[in-house]
C-alpha cells in the first residue's frame, strides 16, 4: 500500500529480465534489460527496454560469452542501438515513478535480475524506486504449491499459470512472459 498526497497508490508489479556478459554487476556489464508493468489483475500497463553500452572498466566472462555464441541472433539484437547507462537509468527511474502506483520488482530469479538493476540504478541514478523490495516468482510458486524450491521450474508449474509467450532470451519477451506467469499466480492466490 502506498499513500501519496493522501491518495492511495496500488502496487504495480514490474516484471524484469536482464541479459549480461557475466555473473555480477560492476565486474561485468548488463547488456540489455526490460520491464513490463502489470496491475494485480493482469493488465499490462507499459514496457521499458534498453540495450546498454558496456561498462568501460568491465570484462566479459568466458562462460557467459560461450552462452552468447550459441545465440548469435539475440546477441546481435541486444548489441544494437546501444545507449549509455548514465542516460538510461534516470529515464527508467522516471518511467517507474510515472506509473500509477508503487513499483514492486518481480523476477525469475530475483537474486540475479534485481542485483543488476539495483546496482545500475544506484550507480547511474543515485537511488532505486524499488527500495530493497521484490518478489521472486519461484519462491512464490513454492509457497502456493507447498513444494520444494528446487521443484519449481516453470515446467513444473500448472499450465493455467503459464504465459503464451515463448522464452527467447530477449529481455522484453522474457519480462512479458514472466509478468503473465506472476499475475496468473497472483490471480489464483487471491481468488
Amino acid at each position: 500500500m502506498r499513500w501519496k498526497n493522501k491518495e492511495y497508490m496500488p502496487e504495480i508489479f514490474i516484471s524484469t529480465d536482464v541479459e549480461t556478459d557475466g555473473p555480477i554487476p560492476g565486474l561485468y556489464s548488463m547488456l540489455n534489460f526490460a520491464s513490463a508493468a502489470y496491475k494485480a489483475n493482469g493488465d499490462r500497463l507499459d514496457t521499458f527496454t534498453a540495450n546498454l553500452e558496456n561498462l568501460p572498466e568491465a570484462s566479459q566472462d568466458p562462460h557467459a560469452m560461450e552462452f552468447w555464441s550459441r545465440h548469435p541472433e539475440v546477441w546481435a539484437d541486444i548489441r544494437s542501438n546501444l545507449q549509455s547507462p548514465a542516460e538510461v537509468m534516470p529515464r527508467y527511474a522516471a518511467w517507474l515513478e510515472a506509473l500509477p502506483g508503487k513499483p514492486v520488482f518481480v523476477g525469475y530469479p530475483i537474486a540475479f535480475d534485481f542485483m543488476f538493476v539495483y546496482w545500475y540504478l544506484i550507480r547511474f541514478h543515485g537511488e532505486s524506486p524499488f527500495g530493497h523490495n521484490g518478489i521472486d516468482i519461484r519462491s512464490y510458486a513454492m509457497a502456493l504449491l507447498k513444494k520444494d524450491y528446487r521443484d519449481m521450474n516453470i515446467s513444473d508449474m500448472p499450465h493455467r499459470w503459464r504465459s503464451k509467450h515463448k522464452h527467447t532470451h530477449n529481455s522484453l519477451d522474457d519480462a512479458i512472459e514472466q509478468g503473465e506467469l506472476f499475475t496468473n499466480m497472483l490471480r489464483d492466490n487471491l481468488s
